[in-house]
């Protein structure tokens, strides 16, 4: 159930929001001062491309300077990428299908504004 989930999570959002990230991510490496939002970026990524059957949970020993570099990103990036994640949320939600998918997209708006101090697992996912 979960690889049908993603294949159709790609087909209709998916693949639009994991070039979105990586556009943010390359835009963030070309300034040595933002390459760790960069690297969450591309983190990000590979979770957004395929989200089901993975989750996100936090990251042991994040400390302070997380907590700062959320705020940051929020400001520069976290915002636009959750304003993403609505749309496509809402275009998907329009059919019976795509409920299922604006709803995993709606849980992907956490992560998104907030990347630092977290990493992704195999484990539960989204549904």
């Amino acid at each position: 159930m979960r690889t049908l989930l993603n294949i159709i999570w790609v087909v209709f959002g998916g693949l639009w929001l994991f070039l979105g990230y990586i556009l943010a991510g390359i835009v963030a490496c070309v300034f040595i001062i933002t390459i760790p939002a960069g690297v969450a970026c591309f983190r990000i990524a590979g979770y957004v491309l395929w989200p089901f059957g993975r989750q996100v949970v936090p990251s042991p020993g994040a400390g302070v300077m997380s907590g700062l570099s959320n705020v940051i990103w929020f400001l520069i990036a976290g915002l636009w990428l959750a304003i993403g994640h609505v749309t496509t949320a809402f275009a998907q939600a329009v059919t019976i299908i795509g409920i299922p998918l604006a709803i995993a997209n709606i849980k992907l708006i956490p992560v998104t504004c907030f990347p630092f101090g977290k990493r992704v697992v195999p484990g539960r996912g989204l549904l």
